[in-house]
């Protein structure tokens, strides 16, 4: 039997390291700040109450633990692979290395599906429109039909596009910020006591509310770990991306709280909790009658769209990985011979995007956005579990030793353990997000299983992803 298994040979030339810390801190900044605050503050004041501003602040903590073992492995293994690498190295087994990168893939897919259905509130908020649920569905089909063309015609003019909506991104949330100041100085109607309130609309005790708010609100933090895979494009990482990584989080955890916090001194906790376009209604609360409360719903519906663009070109490259290292079907690494894209794997994910759409439209149709933002943050979670167990595992590598970043071993333990939590339904969670995760993973095993059948009939020796760090690469 013959092993036909792409790998890269050991001339294979290096990226260029071209990322200072500038370049850096815009990517790591530009890849947090996105969809979470823009469409998921209203419902993480539903679980809270005013105190909105605590989850995402639990949330910046939990994840910037979890960002000190990425340092140390990003340091270690300065190589574009993330998770996978991590899973592939700390524990050899190809079937868990496997489900790690399908996992991060499906958290792409449930990330752009959660900007879709923000995308679609704001454009109908924004044009003044009255077409109900199924005109938010349509329309978040549309959206995710466009992302598809954009990622179809090339990675060039996806990365062009990406780089004018993180400016728009950004540049809206420092409008929230500015309106916000700006109201609370001329004496608009503010009410800071409500900052410090707490309400819950369920039964739950103060702590499971708080736990599952920080479980939604966390969604607004994952983006981090992306940046891992910019190691081998930057210069001088063991030095620069300890800094930069912690400094970008920084950014994004005041950005965050300063938000909420303006939003529920602003709007009224039982009108926050109801909306679907919650920033939109913060600004025009500020900032009555001036023209940017009615622009503000077109600056987010581009903000949105750079989270939903970044992940599924991210989700369409990984399918594209694994189906050329032989752990999913081999139609899914087919490129177009013209545009040099992968276009079955770009259509696979649309597909199963589609699916998420339609489905909590159908069945948790008045929070379509914090089922997928959750589940997103619950695919992630478990990641960010086994990244923090990893950490402490490659500390017997003595190949990989050297100089590196190395987090205090306390970290990784409490990394584990708050992240693990915020996993089980201990935290409060739905049960439709551990269902929608479950699906996911369903298909990803059953494909698995069908390659592993046609490998054999090939006579295809390859039984798991062999080089994570290829996971993701462009098709030449």
């Amino acid at each position: 039997m013959t092993d036909t298994a792409d790998t890269p040979t050991a001339r294979q030339p290096e990226l260029r390291r071209v990322m200072g810390p500038g370049l850096l801190l815009l990517f790591v900044v530009g890849d947090i700040l996105g969809t979470g605050v823009y469409a998921l503050t209203g419902q993480v004041a539903g679980e809270v109450g005013g105190a909105a501003w605590l989850p995402f602040l639990i949330a910046f903590v939990i994840a910037t633990i979890t960002a000190f073992s990425y340092l140390e492995l990003v340091t270690k293994y300065p190589q574009a692979a993330g998770a996978a690498l991590y899973a592939h190295k700390a524990f050899g087994i190809h079937f868990f290395t496997f489900l790690v990168a399908f996992v991060v893939m499906c958290s792409g897919i449930t990330s752009a599906s959660t900007a879709s259905q923000a995308f679609a509130s704001n454009l109908i908020r924004g044009f003044g429109l009255e077409w109900g649920k199924v005109g938010v569905t349509v329309i978040a089909l549309l959206f995710m039909a466009t992302l598809a063309a954009v990622n179809l015609r090339g990675v060039s003019e996806s990365v062009k596009l990406n780089v004018g909506l993180t400016v728009i991104e950004i540049t809206g949330l420092m409008l929230v910020i500015f309106v916000g100041l700006w109201a609370f100085t001329r004496g608009a109607d503010v009410d800071f006591s409500r900052i410090i309130l707490f309400e819950s609309e369920s039964e739950r005790s103060t702590f499971m509310a708080i736990t599952a708010a920080t479980s939604l609100a966390f969604f607004a933090m994952v983006g981090f770990e992306d940046s891992v895979n910019m190691a081998e494009e930057t210069k001088d990482p063991v030095r620069i991306f300890p800094k930069v990584l912690l400094t970008g989080l920084s950014i994004a955890g005041v950005v965050y709280i300063l938000v909420s916090i303006i939003a529920v001194a602003l709007v009224p906790i039982g009108e926050l909790r109801e909306t679907s376009t919650p920033l939109v209604d913060v600004v025009e609360a500020a900032a009555p009658g001036l023209p940017i409360d009615t622009l503000f719903p077109f600056i987010t519906m581009f903000a949105v769209s750079n989270t939903a663009l970044i992940n599924m070109l991210m989700a369409s490259r990984l399918i594209y990985g694994m189906a050329r290292q032989h752990v999913l079907p081999p139609m899914l690494g087919a490129v177009h011979p013209r545009r040099h894209t992968p276009w079955i794997a770009i259509l696979f994910t649309t597909l199963i995007a589609f699916g998420l759409i339609l489905y909590v439209s159908a069945f948790a149709t008045s929070k379509a956005v914090s089922v997928l933002g959750g589940t997103t943050s619950l695919l992630l979670l478990a990641v960010f579990a086994m990244v923090n167990v990893a950490v402490l595992v490659l500390r017997r590598d003595v190949r990989a030793d050297g100089a590196h970043f190395k987090t205090p071993t306390a970290l990784p333990v409490l990394g584990f353990i708050t992240s693990l939590y915020l996993v089980t339904p201990l935290s409060g969670r739905p049960g439709t997000q551990y269902l929608l995760a479950g699906i996911l993973l369903a298909i990803g095993v059953v494909l698995y299983g069908i390659t592993m059948l046609i490998n054999r009939q090939l006579g295809i020796r390859a039984t798991g992803i062999t080089d994570p760090t290829h996971l993701a690469e462009t098709p030449d």
